[in-house]
């Protein structure tokens, strides 16, 4: 009679196996940390099973002897046993040096601008074969993308995550005040009244708007500056700035990046750090790829506070 496979399970397999391999009631029992007894009953099992003593006593009186049956069915055996250690394993086995995967970060473009530079030709040292996407999130449903994988990461401020998100902080951030090198107004340090008077550049992640952060934050001192250029792009400012008279209060990890054309001054107000973190959905808490993702971000994050 033909066995059905779901007559086996892996107790029977492995007894097989290790007896196969010990020919030794007692050394396979050693082997598969078990009682001699569960040993027994399980090879008496296998012989109803399969209709075949599989092993008997030794002539000699040492050990056991295969049956035909029985070293016939080792080969099979033994790649069998490999095919359940590899599904066993295929979700927890991840080789950034050969693995083609492609890893996506959800990041507005002030992270995406102060981290992007220091984790990509990490990233690309790490896994030269994978690749990496840097996309806007749509913050309303990041949570839905994280956990249905559209994206890996979401790089972002607290308020922007879903409670049930995962987190962990990079560090913390403070904004500078920049202006081109040889610029008219000299290199001591920024007065709140020179801010004030000053040509503006403010980055509008949003588009086209003149106000932000900095002026609520004047507004409480009862002063107001003048933006006299928007842009929509943090890797346009350097440029903008270099070839103007406007300043520009951004980042420092950003601006630093800048410093051969740029001078940077503490901006002569009071103006809050900020976090620079990222999100995880729990479901891919003990996803080995994701973990190597998220140290390899980590790591970038150290680079980037140097």
């Amino acid at each position: 009679m033909r066995q059905r496979f779901s007559d086996f399970d892996m107790g029977l397999l492995m007894t097989l196996d290790a007896m196969l391999k010990d020919k030794n009631v007692t050394h396979a029992a050693s082997r598969l940390n078990i009682t001699q007894s569960a040993l027994s009953a399980r090879l008496t099992r296998l012989r109803q099973l399969l209709n075949d003593p599989l092993f008997i006593p030794a002539t000699s009186g040492r050990g056991m002897i295969a049956t035909p049956h029985a070293a016939a069915l080792e080969p099979e055996l033994a790649r069998l046993l490999q095919r359940f250690d590899d599904f066993a394993n295929t979700a927890h086995l991840f080789d950034p040096a050969t693995s083609k995967r492609i890893f996506r970060i959800a990041a507005t473009d002030n992270p995406a601008a102060i981290l992007a530079p220091d984790l990509i030709p990490l990233f690309q040292a790490r896994a030269p074969q994978a690749r990496i996407a840097f996309t806007l999130p749509n913050k309303p449903r990041i949570a839905e993308h994280l956990e249905n994988g559209d994206v890996d990461l979401f790089v972002g401020a607290a308020e922007d995550a879903a409670p049930d998100l995962i987190g962990q902080t990079l560090f913390q951030e403070e904004f500078v005040t920049a202006q081109r090198k040889g610029h008219p107004r000299g290199l001591k340090p920024v007065s709140l009244d020179e801010f004030c008077e000053a040509e503006h550049l403010l980055v509008s992640t949003s588009g086209g708007h003149f106000s932000g952060m900095i002026d609520g934050a004047l507004a409480e001192m009862g002063r107001e500056r003048r933006v006299s250029v928007s842009i929509q792009s943090y890797a346009l400012a350097p440029l903008v700035l270099s070839n103007t008279n406007c300043i520009c209060t951004l980042p420092r990890r950003f601006l630093q990046r800048f410093e051969d054309t740029l001078d940077l001054f503490a901006a002569p107000l009071p103006l809050a750090v900020f976090s620079v973190n990222i999100f995880w959905h729990p479901r891919m808490r003990t996803d080995p790829a994701h973990k190597w993702l998220r140290k390899v971000v980590a790591d970038a994050a150290k680079v980037a506070t140097r």
